[in-house]
């Protein structure tokens, strides 16, 4: 049987944004503008798992120069032809191409990436290994933590949530304290957390900026 990665992309089909960049865009982009403030007018900024590039396009009209990196092929395909003036590339997190991507970055951002990862390490020393010296890095992700749990249990959809029988999928759930903790063990500080959609302590999504060293 032939497990190989590029049997099971995410599927794009079109450059219509995914259904959580509705309520993840407006934190985001405060974020970046937090990031951005002692920042040359143009920060650069890579976008790893950038989809069909419909968010990147959105950070680049904020005045980004913007790089998107993305495994599935289809995704590429689709973000390369609907907007042609960006630098997308066809590439995964685990062997980056660094000629390919132009030099070092002011911002790196992952959104909705990491829960889909087997060594969600990676992406954080990748993206370290991409990062200007005082450079953020922020990712996003679905928020996990006790009450949201407890909610999911007493309803009756803690077997949808976690589905293990599907293929793809999440893979990886994270808390604010995991999430936090994973930063650090990177060499990131500075650890910021917003939260996204819903109410408090039911969040569907978390978002979490760190600055490295220079």
């Amino acid at each position: 049987m032939n497990t190989s990665s590029s049997q099971y992309q995410y599927a794009y089909f079109n450059s219509q944004a995914k259904h959580h960049h509705a309520y993840i865009i407006s934190p985001l982009l405060a974020m970046l503008a937090e990031a951005r403030k002692n920042l040359p007018e143009k920060p650069r900024l890579l976008d790893l798992g950038c989809g069909n590039g419909s968010l990147t396009h959105v950070i680049a009209q904020q005045g980004y120069e913007v790089v998107g990196v993305e495994p599935s092929e289809q995704g590429v395909t689709i973000a390369q032809k609907t907007f042609p003036d960006y630098r997308l590339i066809h590439a995964s997190v685990y062997d980056l191409p660094d000629a390919e991507l132009g030099g070092k970055f002011d911002i790196v951002i992952s959104v909705e990436v990491i829960e889909h990862l087997i060594y969600p390490r990676e992406l954080l020393k990748a993206a370290r290994h991409c990062l200007k010296p005082n450079g953020t890095l922020i990712i996003t992700t679905p928020y996990h933590g006790y009450l949201k749990n407890l909610a999911l249990a007493l309803s009756g959809k803690m077997d949808r949530h976690f589905q293990p029988c599907k293929d793809g999928g999440h893979i990886k759930f994270f808390s604010a304290n995991t999430l936090t903790e994973l930063f650090k063990s990177e060499g990131f500080t500075g650890m910021q957390l917003q939260f996204a959609g819903r109410f408090p302590y039911l969040w569907k999504s978390m978002l979490c900026a760190g600055t490295i060293a220079d």
